[in-house]
């Protein structure tokens, strides 16, 4: 009997119960909408922060780079020796260490005896400015002028009659100069015995294969597959740093997004370029916990001190740029909106079901007369209005999955910046760094933006769909038990 009223009940209000339904469903809409999309400001952080931090990384210990004395220059020099032919190629490399301060080797098995600490390695970051090109010399040659005197003047005599004089002005140079190209890139010196943890953690080789255990101290290399782009690098190339020859052994791809390392090689071969034997810039450790990486964090600074240790945390708060703007945006407006729509939304909904009882004095009225109890009547109300609600929701989940696919298949781009968070400073121009933390300039990465839709964005969709239809029902459903049979024959005109 109840579910026969309902039925039809409903088929005779239909616009009304498609009004009320709508309103619900905008709500629900837009609560689906927000949570996704600050579900995708999530997911672009979190790439954000691995690209730069490394997969399986929960902190980097690093060291402050200590002032520059004074007089001293921090800028790259290069010396070229002169030659008397006319033309001569001429190339140096300068090698400087980045990332802050270099640490002890010693450091990073002291790292990781420290308790809550799963792993640590070490790594060496360094630039390397290349400057390349040839002089080539100019020559000297000298003007003459020429003209004719008479017999007298101070000029020499040609002969009888007269003649012409020449003067030879000062020798000038002609022709010469220098051509040279200036490439910057940078180089991490990594524990190939340990590579789950550190700089190539962040990147899959596509092209050839990564280090071996036994590489320890090769001339081999594994570069970024941009950089490789840009030098036309294949497995088999070769090149050189500062007069040592590495054969490129594989390809990186960048898991997330842009690698900020273009070479990778073994970290003896780097400290050896840095001039830097026996030490590193960067130590990344892993915790054994990773809801206790706080107090390991803590651990670290109490018992070595005069490092720095920066966590993903300490990371995700430097970032700015389009993506922080969006995810403050849907994490705080769109959070009130939401909340603020929804209410609009229940109180719109239970405005009209009180106002359809309103108009449906002579039905309930009826109904009472003939025997039906308060409850009853109660019942059939908040039962319409469940109906309505689980519509609505059903509703505002298409809407809401909609509105997130169109945000997916758009993928608007957003870009994130990486400030300084005092670790050390850049090693030169258009370096790389060793670590979160160790950046002096701005890194600006460029993240398309997603609308993952949970399980638990639904299952949120339909409690609120029902929280809906039970605040509407309820409302109606008090109004109309407090009617009367009286209340009907007066309604009869």
């Amino acid at each position: 009997m109840f579910g026969i009223y309902l039925k039809r009940e409903l088929g005779r209000r239909k616009k009304a119960a498609l009004v009320i339904a709508m309103g619900l469903a905008l709500g629900i809409a837009l609560v689906i909408t927000v949570n996704s999309v600050t579900a995708g400001m999530n997911q672009a952080q979190d790439k954000v922060l691995k690209s730069l931090y490394g997969l399986g990384t929960d902190m980097t210990v690093t060291k402050a780079q200590s002032a520059p004395k004074a007089g001293s220059s921090q800028g790259p020099s290069f010396k070229f020796g002169a030659t008397s032919s006319s033309s001569s190629s001429q190339s140096s490399d300068r090698v400087n260490t980045q990332g802050g301060q270099a640490l002890a080797s010693s450091l990073v098995t002291k790292v990781a005896s420290q308790k809550g600490v799963s792993s640590a390695v070490g790594a060496l970051t360094l630039n390397v400015t290349k400057v390349d090109g040839s002089f080539t010399q100019g020559k000297a040659k000298s003007s003459t002028t020429s003209g004719s005197t008479g017999s007298s003047g101070s000029g020499q005599q040609g002969g009888p009659g007269g003649g012409s004089t020449g003067s030879t002005g000062a020798p000038q140079v002609q022709g010469g100069g220098a051509n040279f190209n200036v490439n910057s890139y940078s180089v991490a010196g990594i524990d190939v015995t340990n590579q789950a943890l550190g700089p190539l953690s962040t990147s899959k080789i596509t092209t050839g294969k990564t280090f071996t255990t036994a590489q320890t101290n090769a001339k081999v290399a594994v570069v970024s597959k941009s950089y490789a782009k840009s030098k036309k690098y294949k497995v088999g190339s070769t090149f050189s740093i500062s007069g040592t020859k590495f054969t490129v052994i594989g390809i990186a791809t960048p898991n997330s997004s842009e690698s900020t390392i273009d070479v990778y090689l073994p970290l003896k071969q780097a400290q050896t370029l840095g001039d830097s034997k026996n030490k590193v810039t960067t130590i990344y450790v892993k915790a054994t916990d990773s809801k206790q990486i706080s107090t390991v964090k803590s651990t670290i600074q109490k018992n070595i001190s005069g490092t720095t240790v920066t966590t993903s945390a300490d990371l995700a708060s430097t970032v700015s740029g389009s993506l922080s703007t969006a995810s403050n945006l849907a994490t705080s407006v769109g959070k009130w909106l939401s909340i603020a729509v929804l209410i609009a939304a229940f109180l719109v909904a239970a405005l009209l079901t009180s106002s359809a009882v309103s108009r449906r004095v002579r039905e309930f009225g009826t109904l009472k007369a003939l025997g039906w109890p308060s409850r009853k009547v109660t019942r059939q109300v908040v039962g319409e209005s469940m109906v309505n609600g689980l519509i609505g929701g059903a509703l505002g989940i298409a809407l809401g999955l909609a509105a997130a696919y169109a945000v997916t298949a758009i993928s608007p781009k957003l870009t994130a910046q990486l400030g300084s968070t005092g670790g050390g400073q850049g090693g030169g121009p258009g370096g790389g760094q060793g670590g979160p933390g160790q950046q002096a300039t701005q890194n600006t990465l460029e993240i398309a933006l997603n609308a993952p839709v949970s399980l638990t964005t639904i299952a949120l969709a339909v409690g609120l769909a029902v929280t809906g239809g039970l605040i509407a029902g309820a409302m109606g459903g008090w109004r109309a038990s407090r009617m009367r049979p009286a209340d009907a024959l007066r309604s009869v005109s």
